[in-house]
């Protein structure tokens, strides 16, 4: 390494962040210079993105920027896109310069994996940047102000594609939301329908029997149509494929069934399953002392050999180990093994519903959905304090 190493974090979601927060903490000054590269000047709550995307929420509410975050005497940081990456030559190229450095973390996030069916890349709206919500919101908006004009049926069905996470988090919201889209533009809602299809045959996997019963109740009774169990074979510019054969008629189909690693870690050579690079134990990519991978792109192995599903909750425990080891590196110390630690699981079912597995212990309904606004503001204020928390949070 050069006489003061040059560090380059890629990306500021929960990983990169954290790496770079705790950085400004565990480095002294002139010990190293440390740059956050990044496409856009804000960082952005992804467990968040479910509700300005349906339209319950501001979508301020779900991003920050990245300058009340970090101290820019500490770190420098660049907005731009990052186009690719040269492990051998210790350099990145953005599209507008290029970086070398000396310790590279990769934290990009990752990218909707449609496991190949047909159409659904080309016409399906995915939930993954401020952006994308935008524009869902205000597709769903656009269906309702046309249906006036055309009456055409299939502008008043709605398809969420998967039954996981933010695919349930979503249709709850949604659910809530199509009342009061009904009202505001004189539609009867006998004819607006949502459709959660899940080709596995369960939905919200990694709870048990009883609260994803629970669940399913709670989406029944918001008018919810559940298709668990049931494959989408294609999605098509009006609607789904599903199961035999079925054809779902929809003008929105939002995909939300799975995550897979940043195309441009393949891209830079890194082997890959999915798009995730399995990396050792203190989350550096095989064969490279200087590169630590984490988050969405990151792979992780459970004590039962099966890999981690990557989280927000991951991707936040890895930044800070991963600063730490930064830290140990640059001064020739021993690292520190990554080991997560789960802190529990709380997913939100729309308005003062969720269900929830803390310390082992159940919860479900309005309890549990405190517990949701509580890892929110815990998260809040972990990154930016109390003021953050009452800028940003949500208590009713």
């Amino acid at each position: 390494m050069s006489s003061i190493p040059k560090i380059v974090i890629l990306g500021a979601g929960y990983g990169g962040i954290l790496t770079a927060q705790r950085l400004q903490k565990e480095l002294n000054y002139n010990e190293a210079d440390v740059t956050l590269v990044n496409r856009h000047d804000y960082h952005y709550i992804t467990t968040h993105l479910h509700m300005p995307a349906a339209g319950t929420d501001s979508i301020e509410h779900a991003r920050v920027p990245i300058s009340k975050l970090i101290d820019e005497f500490k770190i420098d940081l660049v907005k731009s896109a990052v186009k690719d990456i040269r492990p051998h030559e210790k350099k990145v190229i953005l599209e507008d310069g290029t970086l070398s450095y000396d310790v590279l973390v990769i934290g990009l996030g990752g990218e909707p994996e449609t496991f190949g069916i047909p159409g659904m890349r080309e016409h399906a709206l995915t939930i993954r940047s401020i952006n994308s919500v935008r524009l869902i919101r205000e597709h769903i908006e656009y269906q309702f102000a046309c249906y006036k004009n055309d009456s055409k049926a299939s502008r008043m069905n709605f398809v969420v594609g998967g039954a996981g996470f933010s695919g349930v988090e979503f249709v709850s919201e949604l659910a809530d939301r199509l009342p009061r889209l009904c009202k505001e533009f004189d539609v009867d809602p006998g004819v607006v329908h949502l459709y959660n299809v899940e080709a596995a045959p369960t939905a919200l996997p990694g709870f048990d029997k009883e609260l994803v019963e629970y669940a399913m109740k709670v989406l029944k009774n918001k008018g919810v149509s559940l298709r668990i169990g049931v494959p989408i074979k294609e999605c098509l510019p009006e609607g789904v494929i599903i199961g035999d054969g079925e054809h779902i008629e929809a003008s929105t189909v939002v995909w939300t069934g799975g995550i897979r690693g940043n195309r441009l870690v393949e891209q830079a050579g890194f082997e890959v399953t999915r798009g995730r690079v399995a990396v050792d134990e203190y989350l550096r990519a095989p064969g490279f002392d200087n590169i630590f991978i984490i988050g969405d792109s990151s792979l992780i192995m459970s004590a039962e050999g099966r890999p981690y599903p990557p989280t927000a909750q991951m991707a936040m425990q890895q930044g800070v180990n991963c600063a730490k080891n930064i830290s140990l590196l640059i001064r020739g110390k021993s690292l520190e093994k990554f080991r997560f630690n789960h802190k529990g699981t709380v997913a939100s079912l729309g308005k003062g519903e969720a269900i929830a597995v803390v310390n082992g212990k159940k919860w479900k309904g309005w309890k549990a959905a405190q517990l949701k606004k509580a890892v929110d503001i815990r998260y809040l204020y972990k990154i930016g304090g109390i003021p953050l928390v009452i800028q940003k949070g949500r208590f009713f």
